[in-house]
């Protein structure tokens, strides 16, 4: 496994726990974040412009879909980035505000820092995993 992956995984794991975490704790004042985002479209677009710097480096530096779960699982959260600042960038305003409204979000919003915290997790212990492995081959 190359360190890149590794990096990449323990950086996104970190963050998705750290968001996760954050989510769990301010759940009000993160929904009427979102619903501020969602009305704003500068903040989409800015929000849009900052996924698709993330997704296009990660997509251009790290697009490996064999070699085990941990590459590809970090190149799909890439590829999800890219496409959401796409989303963002180039759906019309009352169409993000519907998906939104659609969504359920408040409903259901523990569902989005449960996912956050189980990837992060798992990132963080692959990535510890594949570490000691190479730590062991040298």
């Amino acid at each position: 496994m190359s360190s890149r992956t590794t990096y990449l995984s323990r950086l996104l794991g970190c963050w998705a726990v750290l968001v996760g975490l954050a989510m769990m704790m301010h759940k009000q004042a993160m929904v009427e974040m979102m619903k501020g985002l969602a009305n704003s479209s500068v903040a989409m677009y800015l929000a849009g412009l900052i996924a698709i710097a993330v997704g296009l480096a990660m997509v251009l530096g790290h697009n490996i879909w064999s070699g085990g779960a941990l590459p590809v699982v970090v190149t799909v959260i890439g590829w999800w980035s890219l496409i959401k600042g796409l989303l963002c960038l180039f759906l019309p305003q009352g169409e993000i505000e519907a998906l939104l409204a659609g969504s359920r979000y408040e409903q259901y919003y523990y569902v989005s820092p449960a996912i956050s915290l189980l990837l992060g997790l798992y990132l963080i212990y692959a990535s510890s995993i594949a570490n000691r492995e190479r730590a062991a081959v040298k």
